[in-house]
């Protein structure tokens, strides 16, 4: 007479035990951020270069000639009226869709490929919470740090617009409250999907190195190539409508950023869509960035 053997229980977790698995993740990777120099070296070199391009060449040109350089063919006024605190939901988000972008892709790769070479990522696989809540951990911490980048750099506009308008002795008028909400949720989306770009990157190559080179690749070359043979092959427009800078740079210039097309320009600023649909886009490009990466967190051996 044999015995029946009973199926083998698995225990599946409660929802409050992933909770509490992401709260500790999160935790552990804020931590481990706070200590780790190269968000401190990104954070600066977005906020130095914010006010090198959007105020410091400007405020040179406006001094001089006004017809010169980067501000070539911008009246001195129009130059002192982007550097007013009024034009903070403007210049705010100006350079996001490229140069901003392209660091927090920098970081992303760096943040997501770096984990492969400490070996850390196998630690977390075998002993830790589990991949994908390690992986929620991760993002979640890292989101927060972009928003905490976003709402610096609109701060640091703030303070220095201010300085301009008190330098010049023009009067302070502060933009409306919902201009400047709708500048900072536009300034989170653009950068938050730029981040989780380079964190699928940095997941896909596991190497660092690899990583920040394809991303840099992609943000700064192979997107302006394909719009540049786009305006010689019209067909090829119905893909570039559709890429991540394309609807990134379409949500700045909807913000109130001054297009590269216009004397004066911000790169990667453009007017191809409208705010809706590159929200839109945007957003599903930011899904799909975290459905990829979820996807090989958890199927890829990690060995």
């Amino acid at each position: 007479m044999t015995t029946a053997t009973a199926p083998a229980r698995v225990d599946v977790p409660r929802p409050d035990d992933v909770l509490r698995g992401v709260a500790r993740s999160t935790r552990a990777e804020l931590l481990r951020l706070g200590k780790w120099p190269a968000l401190w070296l990104t954070i600066g070199v977005e906020l130095l270069l914010n006010v090198l391009f959007v105020y410091v060449f400007n405020f040179v040109s406006y001094r001089s000639s006004g017809d010169s350089g980067i501000s070539e063919g911008v009246p001195k006024l129009v130059l002192l009226e982007r550097m007013l605190p009024a034009a903070i939901p403007n210049s705010g988000v100006a350079g996001m869709p490229m140069f901003a972008g392209a660091l927090v892709l920098i970081l992303g790769a760096l943040a997501a490929g770096s984990g492969y070479g400490w070996g850390t990522v196998k630690t977390v696989a075998l002993q830790g919470p589990g991949r994908l809540t390690s992986l929620a951990g991760s993002l979640v911490a890292l989101l927060s740090a972009v928003v905490g980048l976003v709402v610096a750099l609109f701060a640091t506009d703030v303070a220095v617009s201010l300085l301009v308008a008190t330098t010049e002795s023009q009067s302070v008028v502060w933009p409306a409250a919902s201009q400047l909400a709708r500048s900072l949720g536009g300034g989170v989306l653009i950068m938050g999907t730029w981040l989780l770009a380079g964190v699928l990157i940095g997941t896909l190559a596991r190497s660092p190195a690899l990583s920040v080179g394809l991303g840099l690749v992609w943000v700064l070359a192979i997107e302006n190539l394909l719009r540049g043979v786009a305006e010689i092959w019209a067909p090829l427009q119905n893909v570039t409508d559709l890429l991540p800078g394309t609807a990134a740079g379409s949500l700045a210039g909807a913000l109130g950023a001054v297009p590269v097309s216009d004397p004066g320009g911000t790169p990667g600023v453009l007017t191809t869509l409208g705010g809706t649909s590159a929200v839109a886009l945007l957003a599903t490009y930011a899904v799909l960035f975290v459905a990829a990466t979820a996807a090989l967190v958890r199927r890829r051996d990690v060995t």
